[in-house]
């Protein structure tokens, strides 16, 4: 069957929103609630071996016990954290701190003007979302996918391949005529899960994971400035510069 649909993850596939963006953001809602906790880049890197910021906030601190309030409960601070967390990188992503990373915007643009259809597959805050197409591509830049699936909207976050199924059940896609496009460990084993084929990105905090499944990974998407950097291609034929709908058509024909 013919290549039909493009589903993207957001957080280090679409942006680099993890180094500074999302830590940045933990750190000062850490400060600003009065709490003794700061994620260094070492230690986040470890954190993001957990899907979601709830679930990380919790993993953090069962693993490495930092100093707790009295009040409130620990789900309710949770909670708490992340509710002011999300408004502060929101204003990051309005505030134009957070670009797409090379060759997003051309991928996206070349796929509709193929025919291809566009999704979002993540586990970060709807508004996370809408705020950095919007910062990017503009407010219309929304009704380019035809669906949004981000946030708490499945029971499990990444490696759980619910939120892949989600998608691909809401629109009546088949597994086999769409690809996934993604930048971690994690990631890939979701899309796997829910049958998908897989492309990689990686980013500094994930180029050294386990990318075993995955079709073909790259430094970036690439644009003729920033040509994308094969890291490894399990398909073979991959030798260009930028990842192109024509390459993907081939590829998946």
């Amino acid at each position: 069957m013919p290549l039909k649909a493009l589903i993207f993850d957001v957080d280090g596939t679409l942006a680099d929103t993890e180094l500074n963006g999302h830590r940045v953001a933990y750190n000062k809602t850490f400060s600003e609630l009065g709490l003794a906790w700061e994620w260094s880049p070492k230690l986040y890197g470890d954190l993001l071996s957990v899907s979601g910021g709830k679930e990380r906030m919790r993993y953090y601190v069962g693993k490495y016990s930092p100093t707790l309030p009295a009040e409130p409960d620990l789900d309710t601070l949770i909670s708490d954290i992340y509710a002011r967390k999300t408004q502060v990188f929101k204003e990051m992503l309005v505030n134009g701190a957070l670009p797409l990373r090379t060759g997003v915007e051309r991928l996206f643009r070349e796929a509709m003007d193929a025919g291809l259809r566009l999704a979002i597959a993540t586990t970060t805050a709807p508004s996370n979302v809408k705020y950095l197409i919007t910062s990017n591509l503009g407010e219309e830049a929304l009704g380019w996918f035809d669906i949004i699936a981000a946030g708490d909207i499945v029971p499990n976050m990444k490696p759980s391949p619910e939120i892949y199924q989600l998608v691909l059940d809401e629109m009546g896609w088949d597994a086999v005529d769409c690809l996934a496009f993604e930048d971690s460990y994690n990631g890939v084993r979701s899309a796997l899960g829910a049958g998908l084929p897989v492309i990689i990105t990686i980013t500094d905090y994930t180029r050294d994971e386990d990318f075993n499944g995955a079709d073909l990974v790259l430094s970036r998407l690439g644009d003729p400035d920033h040509p994308a950097e094969l890291i490894s291609d399990s398909k073979g034929g991959f030798n260009q510069e930028m990842l192109t709908v024509d390459y993907l058509r081939q590829a998946y024909a």
